[in-house]
C-alpha cells in the first residue's frame, strides 16, 4: 500500500477585538473540496517550495526577541511557514499582513492589491516579487507560532500544519475568494463551539480543539499576550502524543 504523503501547511488564527469575547476570522470551504469540504476553517494552506526562498528574509520585518523561540521551535521550516501563512491568508481572505514603504498597514481596498491577490492565486507571480516592486515588508512580527498538528492517517489528504495567532489588520476588509472558500465570518470561540454542537457550524476536530483551548481567553489582548510570550509549542501527532 502506497504511503500517504504528509504535506507541510501553515494556518493563521486572526483575532479582532469584540464584546463580550474577541472574534476569530473563519472561512467556509467549498463543499467540493477534497479536504474539509463544507467546513469552517482558519485561513491557510500548503507551504509551497517557493516559500522557502532565502531572499524572502529581506522582504520581511525582522523577528522580535520573543519570536526567536518560535523560530527555534519551527526549525528549518521557519521561513517557509511564516511566508506561507501570510501568502495563504492573503489569497484566501484578502487580508494582507504587510507594511508599505512608510511602515503603515497596506490598504487592501486598492485595485492593484486585488490584482496581486488574483495573480498569486493564478501562480502568475510570487509574493516576494510584489514586495520588491512595491517596497513592502511582510508583517512577520504580527503573527506568532502557536502549535502544530498532523492529520491522522486515512484522510483524503494529510497535512503537518503549523498554526499561528495574530491580530487582524485593523483597517482591512476580508473577502473570501469565492472558489476555495464560499463564506467568511467573524465569530467568537464560544459562539462557534455552540453552533458546532448544534450542528449548524461544521468544523474539523482539530479546529474544535483549538477553539476549546482558546475559549479560556476572554479578550484579544490576553490571547495575543499569550501568543507573543509563549515558550511552549506543542506538536500533536496522530497517535495522541505531543511534545
Amino acid at each position: 500500500m502506497k504511503k500517504q504523503p504528509i504535506r507541510p501547511a501553515a494556518t493563521v488564527i486572526l483575532v479582532r477585538h469584540a464584546l463580550p469575547q474577541y472574534e476569530i476570522l473563519m472561512l467556509k470551504r467549498t463543499t467540493s473540496a477534497a479536504f474539509a469540504g463544507g467546513m469552517y476553517v482558519f485561513p491557510g494552506g500548503r507551504v509551497d517550495e517557493s516559500d522557502y526562498r532565502t531572499n524572502y528574509e529581506k522582504h520581511m520585518v525582522p523577528l522580535t526577541t520573543d519570536q526567536i523561540y518560535q523560530k527555534e521551535a519551527l526549525g528549518d521550516d521557519w521561513l517557509g511557514c511564516w511566508v506561507a501563512a501570510i501568502r495563504e491568508t492573503f489569497e484566501e481572505s484578502g487580508l494582507l499582513l504587510a507594511y508599505d514603504e512608510q511602515g503603515q498597514e497596506i490598504n487592501n481596498q486598492h485595485q492593484r492589491v486585488s490584482d496581486y491577490r488574483q495573480q498569486l492565486r493564478d501562480n502568475d507571480l510570487q509574493i516576494d516579487t510584489i514586495c520588491a516592486q512595491e517596497g513592502w515588508l511582510l508583517a512577520t512580527d504580527q503573527i506568532h507560532f502557536y502549535n502544530r498538528w498532523v492529520t491522522p492517517p486515512g484522510r483524503p489528504r494529510r497535512f503537518d500544519t503549523r498554526f499561528f495567532i495574530g491580530a487582524a489588520p485593523a483597517w482591512q476588509q476580508e473577502l473570501h475568494d469565492g472558489e476555495e472558500t464560499t463564506d467568511s465570518i467573524w465569530i467568537s470561540p464560544t459562539e462557534a463551539l455552540v453552533q458546532n454542537k448544534q450542528g449548524d457550524f461544521a468544523m474539523m476536530a482539530v479546529t474544535v480543539k483549538q477553539l476549546q483551548d482558546l475559549n479560556q481567553y476572554r479578550d484579544s489582548a490576553s490571547l495575543l499576550r499569550m501568543a507573543k510570550s509563549s515558550r511552549d509549542f506543542p506538536h500533536h501527532r496522530p497517535d495522541g502524543s505531543a511534545r
